[in-house]
């Protein structure tokens, strides 16, 4: 992913949360966030195991995987999530982890979340994570149009009011396994989705290995 995102030359990397959560690296995804990222939000997983969300909020493998999070996690990254929010602003655009309604926990997947999100913003352009769907939603002369970002989704933003979800790195839902990320022109109006195949039988050895939960380690085969 991050040889992918070099290869665009962007002038910033921003990351919309849940920087831990599931995988088997936490301690080498804070690393590669503090190093790299110029704006970084809270996600929900985030937030529990940095202790500021009771970890009874998540229930079965979600919480087992914050559990050993914990229990893993070095002082460095624990600082670096220490010092993050769900929600953010940057070059005017603004970001939340969930949405505007709710940063932490409203997942935006419908057009009845999308448009309260677009509305309640004050930038023409909106970026939320949360649900590991790459997402595209915009309105423009009164209406609201898009829906699943799939790969190769090429968008011109220029005189509309939009909502975008880059989708997820480590663990997409679309039914599409490969890492997801966004590309934005902010001149030119213009996103990019881009997808990137990653080692998935890699990476769930390492989480077995772990002892981290079965399905959270099948369902990358997937994409769900």
């Amino acid at each position: 992913m991050l040889a992918a995102i070099d290869a665009e030359a962007p002038d910033e990397l921003w990351c919309l949360g849940d920087v831990v959560g599931y995988g088997p690296r936490p301690n080498e995804c804070c690393a590669a966030i503090a190093e790299r990222a110029d704006v970084c939000l809270a996600g929900n997983h985030d937030l529990a195991v940095q202790g500021a969300i009771d970890l009874e909020e998540f229930h079965g493998d979600a919480g087992l995987a914050a559990t050993w999070t914990r229990d893993v996690l070095k002082a460095e990254g624990q600082a670096l999530l220490d010092g993050l929010k769900p929600q953010g602003v940057a070059h005017g655009v603004e970001l939340y982890h969930g949405s505007a309604r709710d940063p932490i926990w409203e997942y935006v997947l419908g057009d009845e979340a999308a448009l309260a999100t677009i509305e309640l913003a004050g930038s023409p352009l909106v970026l939320v994570g949360h649900s590991h769907v790459a997402l595209q939603v915009v309105q423009s002369d009164g209406d609201l149009t898009g829906g699943v970002a799939a790969a190769g989704t090429e968008l011109d933003l220029a005189g509309t009011r939009a909502l975008l979800n880059p989708g997820s790195v480590g663990q997409p839902r679309d039914g599409d396994p490969r890492a997801a990320f966004l590309l934005l022109d902010l001149d030119a109006r213009h996103a990019s989705f881009r997808r990137v195949e990653y080692d998935v039988e890699r990476t769930q050895r390492e989480m077995r290995e772990a002892g981290l939960p079965e399905l959270l380690a099948a369902r990358l085969e997937l994409g769900l």
